[in-house]
């Protein structure tokens, strides 16, 4: 009995397409390899400026289609000279060069394009924009990879120190499938009519305008001229009127091409700003915008890490979850290309850390972060200068900020329980974060 060869599986298709990209660039022709929301793969040639052999086209395409299997797409193997918008490939900005590869003389290059249905943000790392008027207002992202690290509580905690020294701080909740920090900080009875889930759902009909969205916290007591604004993820709907929260997020991640801002991304971007508009409006421009992310490897969290915010905190406890999650993280961004723009806005939370070996646990924990944030730092060889701080560096973006574990904390109703936050042992636990936090947050991040 003769056995079938093994098929080719997800993982091992692109490597066995860059094999037949390093062939064409070696040419002369530069190569852009697409690969469609299935996995299958095509290589596009840019034969615009110089004839390519026939035979050669012929032999490239009948490799892939043997080489790549199911994972070869309908036209494996594509000339710019006839498609009808080349640049609209060739020239699009979600194009990255291929990572590892330098064109030699007369060679032609290889850069890679990746379509796929949710998740792509990660790969698209911006700064917010400045404002006409040269100020920016600073966003932060909370954010862990698993949920019941304390990522909301910290929130809040946060929130209130801020505001406390005098910054008007606009906290959104972003957890829409567990809203976390709006109820810390906002009575059920004074939340606003409607929440960011509205904002995004209007949106996508362009029927947003009026909506209020920003309310002060109510478990806040105004100093030094501090403003503490909330954005919950929920309002409290309009009189009269079932609030249908859970059809509104069925419907939320959906792109929505012609009707109002169109993607998902798009649409959230505009309600963080609308949600700083409408603050604006009733007070001044906020100082600070805390946006407590979703956790998990999901579109929101994607987009506010990428997208939103001037720096990222993020979450973890030292167990092989925490690491193994954020190292998928750190991969991705280093084969998109985007590992110097993105380790610039990072920076670990070490949170719940026992007060009994608390030096020995946060050094096992700065080592094993920097283990999986070292794939995001530059391959240095000697004499060569660049970013690859050293373990015991503890302004490198590996270098944990303490949160220490409080038994007290477990179970509190933080909601029904007055003044919690203002007990010696919640200080203690969150005095070296909130100190931290605001200076990265006011000086920016290394």
């Amino acid at each position: 009995m003769t056995l079938s060869p093994d098929p080719v599986r997800f993982d091992a298709a692109r490597p066995l397409a860059l094999t037949v990209a390093f062939d064409m660039a070696a040419s002369g022709v530069d190569v852009l390899m697409v690969r469609d929301i299935l996995g299958r793969l095509s290589l596009l040639l840019d034969d615009r400026l110089a004839v390519v052999d026939a035979a050669k086209v012929e032999a490239w395409r009948e490799r892939l289609t043997s080489t790549l299997g199911r994972y070869a797409a309908d036209r494996p193997l594509l000339l710019a000279s006839k498609l009808f918008q080349p640049d609209a490939y060739f020239a699009s900005p979600r194009a990255a060069d291929e990572l590892g590869y330098v064109a030699g003389s007369g060679q032609g290059t290889i850069r890679w394009l990746d379509n796929t249905v949710v998740g792509g943000d990660w790969a698209r790392v911006s700064t917010p924009r400045t404002e006409p008027d040269g100020v920016r207002t600073a966003r932060t992202a909370l954010y862990g990879f698993k949920g019941g690290v304390g990522r909301s509580t910290a929130t809040f905690m946060l929130a209130k120190h801020l505001a406390g020294q005098g910054n008007c701080v606009l906290v959104i909740d972003l957890d829409l499938e567990s809203p976390g920090s709006g109820p810390l900080l906002v009575a059920e009875e004074q939340l606003p009519r409607y929440g960011i889930i509205d904002q995004l759902v209007e949106s996508a009909l362009g029927n947003d305008d009026g909506l209020d969205l920003v309310t002060q916290a109510t478990h806040f007591q105004l100093q030094n001229n501090g403003e503490l604004w909330v954005a919950p993820a929920r309002g409290r709907g309009a009189p009269h009127t079932t609030y249908a929260y859970i059809d509104k997020l069925n419907r939320v991640y959906a792109d929505v091409p012609g009707h109002g801002q169109g993607s998902f991304a798009d649409r959230l971007e505009a309600a963080v700003q609308a949600c700083e508009e409408a603050v604006a409006r009733e007070s001044r421009r906020p100082d600070v915008v805390l946006l407590d992310s979703r956790a998990g490897i999901h579109d929101i969290a994607a987009i506010a890490i990428s997208r939103l915010c001037d720096l990222a905190l993020l979450f973890g406890s030292d167990n092989g979850q925490t690491w193994a999650g954020y190292g998928e993280l750190f991969k991705a961004w280093l084969s998109s290309g985007q590992a110097p723009e993105i380790r610039e806005k990072l920076r670990m939370v070490a949170s719940m850390v026992p007060d009994a070996d608390r030096s020995g646990y946060l050094e096992a924990f700065r080592d094993h972060a920097w283990e999986s944030f070292s794939i995001l730092y530059d391959d240095l060889l000697d004499g060569e200068t660049g970013f690859n701080p050293s373990p015991e560096d503890d302004a490198a973006p590996h270098s944990p900020i303490p949160i220490l574990f409080a038994l007290e904390l477990v179970g509190l109703d933080a909601v029904s329980t007055p003044g919690w936050d203002d007990r010696a042992f919640v200080r203690a636990a969150y005095d070296s974060f909130l100190k931290t936090a605001t200076k990265l947050m006011i000086e920016g991040p290394r």
